[in-house]
């Protein structure tokens, strides 16, 4: 979502770096760069305007530490006003659970904006990460089948909801969820509401005699990030009339510039508390505002690509695999696990994109074009062998090759370059067990170099 404001700031930074010592002119010049850059990805006016005030009074004058240039202080106090303006520090990530069970959480928001799916999306967070008790309840009895469309994603992430009864109005769903909640024990009720195309009054009536009929521990505002100023002008307005305690943005992954993050912390006073990344249930994630501006900046998001690893591993089929390098095996299915492993991580460019400088090769990775769906063909390929072969390449002569391409709607060259990429890992592999500890501190990463030691 931030990679045109991300690729425009690194060239206003690239040319203040070139620059050495820097005067006002210099930091003028750079701010005006940064204001249009800001106003290009959709960031709202007011906003704009106090951003370059702020980092104006504080780059002008700055006493510049002697372990960096000048240029590297402007890029820390761009960053330190940016984490400030997407929401603080780490305590407004997420939220905290700490109130008396059932902890009820208000989904307010327009039609279309995400609402339903974030709530199972939500539900599937708190049980898998928090072991938390959840009930589903939809309050939204103006969209046909919003309902059944609830329950079926309760069922998809095995999160109860709340049975139907046609003619019921929502306020008396909602305090009929309550109830049920109560009494069965649940530790979170997620209140789907109902929403509309555009913000009327039935709507705002209808949201705030829910919220007075259940007391919501948290309202969160589901906004689409790629409306734009839009989805500000609906936050302030919600903000104002229901009160919020946070927002959820929903695709980030698309290819919004980013303004309506930048904006909502600002015009509603209310933290961005989760993103959604992706269509998938598990596709969502708790916003950190320093994570972030260091995407923007280029600076990466190493602490995201660690958390996202960790979830995403096997922790048995890592040993099983430590275990298998320990004794100098390596084969294609080994691989093709590695291969599921990235896939899960984002692929390369979820990966690539939270890693430190990307945004300084940003121009060859475009022109290497990295295709994601060479992961899945290289998966089909290895799916399409015998476990004899996967077990043992060297007999995959030529027919057997011909054969896998068939089966795995490939060529064969493609495969000759996955198995010159197995033996490539494979040949890495026996080198670091060879080396062990002692010698990979002895010979460093020379050792794992082809053709031995240097």
């Amino acid at each position: 979502m931030f990679e045109s404001l991300s690729n425009r700031l690194s060239s206003v930074f690239d040319r203040l770096s070139r620059r050495g010592a820097l005067g006002e002119e210099d930091v003028a010049a750079a701010l005006r760069e940064i204001r249009i850059a800001l106003l290009e990805a959709d960031v709202a006016l007011p906003v704009v305007k106090d951003f370059v005030d702020a980092v104006r009074a504080k780059a002008v004058g700055q006493d510049v530490l002697r372990s960096v240039t000048p240029a590297q202080m402007v890029v820390k106090i761009v960053h330190d006003h940016l984490v400030d303006t997407l929401g603080g520090g780490a305590a407004d990530a997420g939220f905290s659970l700490n109130a008396v069970p059932p902890v009820v959480v208000m989904m307010v928001g327009l039609q279309g904006s995400g609402k339903t799916t974030t709530s199972a999306k939500l539900a599937r967070l708190l049980k898998q990460r928090e072991r938390k008790k959840v009930l589903m309840a939809s309050l939204d009895v103006q969209r046909p089948a919003a309902q059944e469309q609830l329950a079926v994603l309760g069922r998809q992430v095995d999160v109860p909801t709340l049975s139907v009864i046609m003619g019921e109005r929502p306020v008396g769903i909602a305090r009929r969820a309550l109830d049920q909640a109560k009494r069965e024990g649940f530790d979170v009720l997620i209140l789907d509401t109902a929403g509309r195309l555009h913000i009327d009054e039935p709507l705002m009536q209808e949201v705030a005699a829910v919220r007075d009929a259940t007391q919501p521990f948290e309202t969160l505002l589901v906004a689409d990030s790629m409306t734009g100023q839009d989805a500000v002008n609906v936050g302030k307005t919600f903000a104002q009339r229901i009160g919020l305690t946070g927002i959820v943005l929903t695709r980030v992954d698309g290819d919004a510039r980013g303004g309506a993050a930048l904006s909502m912390r600002a015009v509603t006073g209310k933290p961005i508390k989760f993103i959604g990344t992706g269509e998938k249930l598990d596709a969502i994630e708790a916003f950190h505002a320093e994570r972030v501006a260091g995407r923007i900046l280029g600076m990466g998001d190493v602490v995201s690509l660690v958390e996202k690893a960790a979830e995403t591993i096997d922790q048995e089929e890592a040993e099983k695999l430590a275990k298998k390098l320990a004794k100098g095996g390596f084969d294609l299915d080994d691989l093709a696990a590695q291969l599921r492993q990235l896939r899960k991580m984002g692929g390369m460019g979820g990966v690539l994109g939270m890693l430190p400088g990307v945004n300084k090769i940003r121009k060859q990775l475009d022109e290497a074009k990295l295709d994601e769906s060479l992961l899945k063909r290289q998966e089909a390929i290895i799916s399409s062998m015998t476990k004899a072969e996967r077990r043992n390449p060297k007999v995959l002569d030529a027919s057997r090759r011909r054969r896998i391409a068939a089966g795995s709607g490939t060529t064969v060259p493609e495969i000759n370059r996955l198995l010159k990429q197995y033996q490539d890992m494979a040949q890495m592999m026996k080198r670091m067990n060879k080396l062990g500890k002692k010698g990979l501190m002895r010979h460093g990463i020379q050792g794992l170099l082809p053709g031995g030691f240097r």
